[in-house]
């Protein structure tokens, strides 16, 4: 920075996965920042998370460290020929529904490598890389408003203290207040997440278990696809564990909040009557608590005056396509390069407005293409049925398009857009300030005759 620049204060809400990157990212553009967390330690909800080419590409550009630590934990398919395999599709009946004709099908790439990991992992990573001291913890978020007469952005917590910053980044997830924050005065029916009509049981078994149950379909990523059903497993933990989900389509609304529902044991198995023997065999690993799945179909902007979002908060999504972390880890590569360009306060909205016009386009198609997707896994979209192979070939097309998009081409067009609008911005400033001092001059008056 030069001696002219005016240095902005940056505050994040959440310490989850895309603040952390947020806060990495910042921290490689040499821009001071402070995240609030309302847990009293850094926590990670959920167990494995996938993340595809895309999201390795953000680590990296964000920070080669980031990227080069995640690639010592991270896991793949353990079978050698399975490298490049996203996940193979099968049944959920007896049999997988291999037969002669159907023998299982590949969603993969040859320049893909299949990434996963639990996701304390990727945190621990991730917190390995802020400096101690930039979290606070205990920091339950109350309210956030805009303060024009102070050009300041004021966050009260809970616990009656308030900070003011110049810029809040809302990563508080899918029940965070920053949404309500941005949307609320313009669309307060965007505000909360809208129920997929999806709800999955969860579980973590070892992958020795997976193995002597499941065989050799224990061992990789598996998609098993029912009439409105469906299992996912998969390798996380070095490869010592396996990551369990399984989806039930939910025709009917989820009453009351986005919250979970235990059930018993019994209840949970009965879903699985016509499942393969070796898939309930399973059900031993998973816990019987229903989770709703939520999301943000519709998000009209990602900032409002100098609050914005990120993540969750923004573009909740279906885990169908195994996109909504890499998506925020793209938001937070964009916004941290955006903001280490801010020299001055009245360019923080020029930064937030290029973040919004290059992330959100992106960020809602993989919002509303997971939630399609789903309906095509659980054999319930008209377009494919349960013609696997027509489905094996739709993933095929979609996910390289979430994997190979043009991130290096993303970041240029951020900072050169960024560049031209201070430029405007400035110029419009000395055409302003050279009117204003301008003195004006009144013509002559004009000779008048008057009659007699």
């Amino acid at each position: 920075m030069s001696i002219d620049d005016q240095p902005i204060s940056v505050v994040i809400i959440g310490a989850g996965i895309g603040g952390l990157a947020l806060a990495i990212g910042l921290l490689k553009q040499n821009v001071k920042f402070t995240v609030y967390e309302a847990a009293p330690k850094f926590d990670a909800v959920g167990a494995g998370i996938g993340l595809g080419p895309n999201a390795l590409r953000a680590m990296e550009l964000m920070d080669p460290t980031f990227a080069s630590k995640y690639n010592k934990v991270k896991v793949g398919n353990t079978t050698p020929e399975r490298k490049n395999e996203q996940f193979e599709i099968l049944g959920t009946q007896e049999g997988f529904g291999i037969t002669d004709e159907w023998t299982g099908g590949s969603v993969s790439h040859p320049k893909f490598e299949r990434s996963s990991a639990h996701r304390k992992a990727l945190l621990a990573i991730m917190e390995s890389l802020i400096p101690d001291g930039t979290v606070k913890f205990n920091k339950r978020v109350r309210d956030i408003k805009q303060d024009h007469l102070q050009d300041k952005v004021r966050i009260d917590f809970e616990d009656n203290t308030f900070v003011e910053a110049d810029v809040v980044i809302g990563c508080d997830g899918i029940k965070g207040l920053s949404r309500k924050a941005v949307l609320e005065s313009r669309w307060p029916e965007e505000v909360a997440a809208k129920y997929v009509h999806t709800y999955v049981y969860r579980g973590i078994a070892p992958m020795e278990e997976a193995k002597k149950r499941v065989g050799v379909f224990g061992q990789d990523a598996k998609w098993w696809m029912g009439p409105r059903k469906g299992w996912t497993m998969y390798p996380i933990s070095g490869g010592t564990e396996v990551n369990i989900v399984c989806f039930m389509y939910d025709e009917n609304a989820w009453e009351g909040a986005q919250v979970t529902r235990e059930v018993t044991r019994e209840e949970m198995e009965a879903e699985f009557e016509n499942f393969d023997g070796r898939l309930k065999s399973m059900l031993e690993f998973v816990k019987p608590i229903k989770w709703p799945l939520f999301h943000h179909p519709d998000t009209p902007t990602y900032y409002n005056g100098h609050i914005c979002l990120l993540g969750d908060s923004a573009h909740a999504s279906s885990p169908s396509q195994a996109a909504g972390a890499g998506q925020g880890l793209e938001d937070a590569l964009i916004l941290s390069r955006l903001l280490g360009l801010v020299r001055s306060k009245d360019q923080i909205s020029i930064a937030l407005e290029i973040y919004d016009s290059i992330r959100r386009p992106r960020a809602q198609g993989v919002v509303r293409e997971s939630a399609q997707v789903g309906r095509a896994y659980y054999l319930i979209d008209p377009k494919f049925g349960d013609d696997l192979v027509k489905i094996t070939e739709d993933a095929n097309r979609r996910l390289p398009l979430i994997w190979w998009h043009d991130l290096d081409g993303d970041v240029k067009r951020a900072e050169d857009t960024f560049r031209e609008k201070v430029s405007e911005s400035k110029k419009s400033q000395i055409v302003a300030v050279s009117v204003i001092e301008t003195p004006s001059v009144e013509p002559p008056l004009a000779a008048h005759t008057i009659a007699v």
